[in-house]
């Protein structure tokens, strides 16, 4: 199991609109996560926009590839895409690039 953090950046007066968002997600998209291998997802924002994303994988590049291949998520992300700065265009999942873990304690 890997444990991946990222971080992303949502429009800072956009914040609350995206927490809202994330009290909604869909079933489908709840569903679609599970069974792509995503566990122990977790979503932290800061007041300025910082988002640290937090979820947990057998395979990142698996996790990430089943989610590429369903139309939940491509509907998901076309509506969140608005919500972040920097992403050229992107889709936010396409943004995640883990960071290195230097320490755990387990």
């Amino acid at each position: 199991m890997r444990r991946i953090c990222f971080l992303l950046k949502v429009k800072a007066e956009r914040a609350e609109e995206y927490k809202r968002r994330h009290e909604e997600v869909w079933a489908d998209m709840l569903a679609a996560l599970r069974e792509t291998g995503w566990r122990n997802y977790s979503l932290f924002l800061r007041p300025d926009g910082l988002l640290v994303g937090y979820f947990e994988t057998d395979d990142l590049d698996a996790a990430l590839a089943g989610m590429a291949g369903r139309e939940v998520n491509t509907r998901w992300q076309t509506e969140m895409a608005p919500f972040f700065e920097g992403l050229d265009g992107g889709a936010p999942d396409e943004g995640i690039t883990p960071l290195t873990e230097v320490f755990h304690l387990d």
